[in-house]
C-alpha cells in the first residue's frame, strides 16, 4: 500500500514539497458526500463525465446517482475501491495513458486539486482536451490567487513525484496555451472552480 492510499484511509494527508512547506490534504471532504461548493461542479454535468484523479469517489458516485453516465480514474487501487464501494464506476488508469471513450466525453472533472497531476497543467489540459467531444467542457478547481507552481513532492515518507499547484488569478495563460476558452469562474468560501470549454 503506497502513503497515498494509506492517507485516504486515515484522516490525515499531508503533501510535503520539495522547499520543505507541508501542505494538509482535505481527506475528510473528500471522503465526506458533496457539499455546496462541489454542486458548482456537479449540476453542470449534463452528460458522460470523466473523472480524473476520483479519489474515494464522492463526485463519481453522486453523478451515478443521478443519472449521469459516469466513469471515475485514479492510479490509486485504494481509491478505485472506495469509489465502487461508493456505486460509482471507477478504474485504475493514468490520464496520460490510452482511456475508455477518447474524443466522446462530454465533462472531465478536476477537482480537489488534480489540476496539479502530471506538474504541468498546460499538458494535462492538453491531454484533456483530447478526450473530451467537441464543445466538451473540462470543470477544474483552482486555488486562490495567482500562485502557479511547479514541484516535486511526496505524502509521508513515499516517492518524489511532479505536481503543479495553478491559482484563479493565473488560469489565462495557461488556458490559452492549452487551446481551451475560460466558460466561467465562481467561488464557494475559500475553493474556486472554472470551466474551459474546448
Amino acid at each position: 500500500m503506497t502513503p497515498f492510499d494509506a492517507a485516504l484511509l486515515s484522516r490525515t494527508c499531508v503533501l510535503e514539497l520539495a522547499t520543505g512547506e507541508r501542505i494538509e490534504l482535505p481527506t475528510a471532504r473528500w471522503r465526506a458526500e458533496p457539499g455546496e461548493g462541489d454542486e458548482l461542479m456537479l449540476t453542470r454535468c449534463a452528460g458522460p463525465t470523466l473523472d480524473i484523479g476520483c479519489g474515494p469517489g464522492r463526485l463519481t458516485a453522486e453523478l451515478t446517482a443521478r443519472g449521469v453516465p459516469s466513469l471515475g480514474i485514479d492510479v490509486s487501487p485504494t481509491a478505485v475501491r472506495l469509489t465502487r464501494e461508493r456505486g460509482g464506476t471507477a478504474l485504475r488508469r493514468d490520464v496520460f495513458r490510452r482511456l475508455p471513450g477518447e474524443g466522446r466525453w462530454r465533462h472531465a472533472l478536476l477537482a480537489d486539486g488534480n489540476i496539479g497531476i502530471g506538474g504541468d497543467p498546460v499538458a494535462l489540459l492538453r491531454r484533456v482536451r483530447d478526450l473530451l467531444a467537441p464543445g466538451g467542457r473540462v470543470l477544474v478547481e483552482l486555488e486562490p490567487g495567482r500562485v502557479a507552481s511547479r514541484d516535486r513532492v511526496r505524502i509521508g515518507d513515499g516517492a518524489w513525484f511532479p505536481w503543479a499547484r495553478l491559482g484563479v488569478g493565473a488560469l489565462g495563460g495557461i488556458a490559452d496555451a492549452a487551446a481551451l476558452r475560460i466558460g466561467w469562474t465562481a467561488a464557494h468560501g475559500s475553493r474556486h472552480f472554472t470551466e474551459l470549454v474546448r
